[in-house]
């Protein structure tokens, strides 16, 4: 896929059709301004910062933007957490609604009609299927995106990581974590 990227970048170069200064903001922009480093970093400021985690609860969207995280399919947020006997899992059964401001791009499977339909049917069997077996009693919960509205998936904070830094806590934050398709790395992962 690498390969056929670059040759496909080196044609539109040659023929003047692409500016290759233009893709790299485009990639650094998704590499370092959108994606799921953001989220990871909107998690770690909610596993260490109650009162941030209550403002996330009630507004996701203004505690999100508060961290300058804004626009692109992330205007309406609504943060929900995992934890006390419930998972929360994503997914968008029209099309493919997604936070790119918080998560950049969906990967390839969210937009699947498979996983968009199997997510709500048996979303169970859906996450066995990406390595989260959960307890029989854990209530899963599917939550439905739509162009109007957004959702972040908090996952538990793993223990053990007392007295971690915000940027260390990010560290254990996946973009599946907050889509609600796997877990929070452990933290001999950091």
């Amino acid at each position: 896929m690498a390969a056929r990227v670059r040759a496909l970048e080196t044609i539109l170069t040659q023929k003047g059709l692409i500016d290759p200064a233009a893709i790299d903001a485009i990639v650094e922009t998704y590499e370092t301004k959108v994606g799921p480093r953001n989220g990871a970093r909107v998690v770690a400021k909610a596993w260490s910062d109650p009162d941030f985690a209550d403002w996330l609860k009630r507004d996701a969207t203004a505690a999100i933007a508060s961290l300058g995280f804004t626009g692109r399919q992330g205007e309406h947020m609504q943060a929900v957490f995992n934890g006390d006997g419930a998972h929360n899992l994503v997914v968008c059964t029209l099309c493919s609604c997604y936070p790119w401001s918080v998560l950049g791009l969906p990967p390839v499977w969210y937009k699947s009609p498979p996983y968009r339909s199997r997510a709500v049917i048996d979303p169970r069997a859906v996450l066995e299927e990406f390595g989260v077996s959960l307890p029989s009693d854990t209530k899963i919960r599917a939550w439905d995106s739509t162009a109007e509205l957004r959702y972040l998936v908090v996952p538990e904070r793993p223990e053990g990581t007392q007295g971690w830094s915000e940027e260390k806590l990010a560290d254990l934050v996946t973009r599946d974590s907050m889509i609600g398709t796997g877990l929070a790395l452990q933290p001999e992962a950091a």
